[in-house]
Parts: C-alpha cells; structure tokens; sequence
C-alpha cells in the first residue's frame, strides 16, 4: 500500500463519525432479546452478521438458543443511536451511552430478556 493512500484511510479512519448506542439481538422464534450497549453500533453489527455466517454464538448468554435454533432466527436490531460530539471525550460518550442502556432496560422491563 501506498504511504500516500495509507496516511488517506487513517485520516478518514480518524475522521469518522463515532456512533454508538443501545441495540438488541431478539430470538424470532420466542420474543426473547438481549439488550446491549455500544460505543461502535457498526461494529457490533458487523461482528453479529459475521457470527451468523461462520454459526458461532455471538454472546455467551444466547450460546443455549443459539445452537439449539442457530443464528439466523437471531435479528439485529438498533433501538436508539447517539452520535459521539466533537467536544466530547471518549469516557463521556460511554457515560451518556450507559445512561441511555439503563433508560431502555426500565422501559423494557416487562418484556422477557435474557
């Protein structure tokens, strides 16, 4: 690779927007979901999709369904996203995240959670 084109992509890279949030992976099958939360939403969901291809359990606490069911009646799915402020720190961002996460489990107390 380039030198030019490498210090490009890292630039770009560095540039990016950060967004992170709350997410959950839901069984189609029983209701059931696991709530999460991330400073990465893209990243986790390209972990999960990579889970479903190679059919290894993406999280230890769905590893029971998910090889008894497998991977594809698992679903991704994002329930809100932030996105990282210019003036605010990588530790703040995870703060205001885990706010958001601890807003959604009350909200979705009721439902069946693993």
């Amino acid at each position: 690779m380039k030198k030019e084109n490498r210090k490009g992509l890292l630039m770009a890279y560095k540039e990016r927007k950060i967004t992170g949030g709350i997410y959950a992976i839901r069984n189609t099958t029983n209701g059931k979901m696991l709530l999460l939360s991330t400073s990465d939403l893209q990243g986790c969901k390209n972990r999960f999709q990579f889970s479903q291809k190679t059919g290894a359990c993406v999280n230890m606490q769905l590893q029971k369904d998910w090889k008894e069911l497998g991977g594809n009646v698992f679903a991704f799915e994002i329930l809100e996203e932030i996105e990282k402020k210019d003036i605010q720190t990588l530790k703040e961002f995870r703060e205001d995240i885990k706010v958001l996460e601890e807003l959604w489990i009350e909200k979705l107390k009721s439902q069946e959670l693993y």
